[in-house]
């Protein structure tokens, strides 16, 4: 890790923290080996900044539409990060080539499934990206979301910090059992995704999966979550 990649994340970091309250200990419950999907919902732009400088040096990498490579600053940075540039709206199997081996190399790729930002915080419908990723990767989905920072943009204006809320979920494979992963079985996977992520966030964040009575887990096989703790690992009761 040079000296130029430990600046910047370190600048960066200074910088979230102005903007931004967080609880550093959330981190913690991200497992430090192995390949995972982390699964996310997106906001705004804080998420990604914030994840990248507080899961250093952990090996990590994200889908970023195409056009963020447009901009100097942010083609630099995504570049820095090994970021993989996306194209919205189509089938990007040069994109989902570079996620696959991420994860083959033992990374933490973190997806965004709505897709794109909500800006009020409120859940869109997932796309079945993510569920063709973990079906040929067989990694792990580990579901996280963050809240608060929908008030930014308002906080910002009034010259206040922005409390950013993290809750990390418990992780699962999928698991078709033998079935065809056919279109509907893919939509099915992805909103039993999507719900995971809606269970852990308030009740007015939740958007189009509010009704959590409606959740189902058929596709779902969970694993303990652990914690690695002076090198044990450890499981946690979230």
């Amino acid at each position: 890790m040079d000296i130029t990649y430990r600046a910047a994340n370190f600048s960066i970091k200074r910088i979230m923290r102005l903007l931004c309250r967080t609880d550093d200990s959330k981190w913690a419950k991200i497992p430090e080996q192995g390949p995972l999907i982390m699964a996310v919902n997106h906001i705004n732009f804080v998420e990604i900044p914030i994840m990248y400088t507080h899961l250093m040096p952990r090996p990590i990498t994200a889908f970023v539409k195409s056009v963020g490579w447009d901009k100097p600053f942010t083609r630099w940075v995504f570049t820095l990060w090994g970021g993989i540039p996306l194209q919205r709206g189509e089938a990007d199997m040069t994109a989902m080539r570079a996620g696959l081996a991420a994860l083959d190399e033992g990374k933490i790729l973190a997806i965004a499934p709505e897709g794109k930002r909500t800006g009020n915080g409120k859940l869109i419908e997932g796309h079945p990206g993510i569920v063709t990723i973990a079906l040929k990767s067989k990694a792990p989905i580990l579901p996280v979301v963050f809240f608060g920072q929908e008030h930014l943009w308002p906080n910002i204006k009034r010259l206040r910090r922005t409390d950013f809320n993290m809750i990390v979920g418990q992780p699962f494979t999928l698991d078709r059992g033998g079935a065809p992963a056919t279109k509907q079985i893919r939509r099915q996977m992805t909103d039993e995704i999507m719900f995971q992520l809606a269970r852990l966030l308030p009740a007015q964040n939740r958007g189009v999966y509010a009704d959590l009575p409606a959740a189902t887990e058929k596709y779902l096989r969970f694993l303990p979550q652990t914690l690695t703790v002076d090198g044990r690992r450890l499981t946690v009761d979230d």
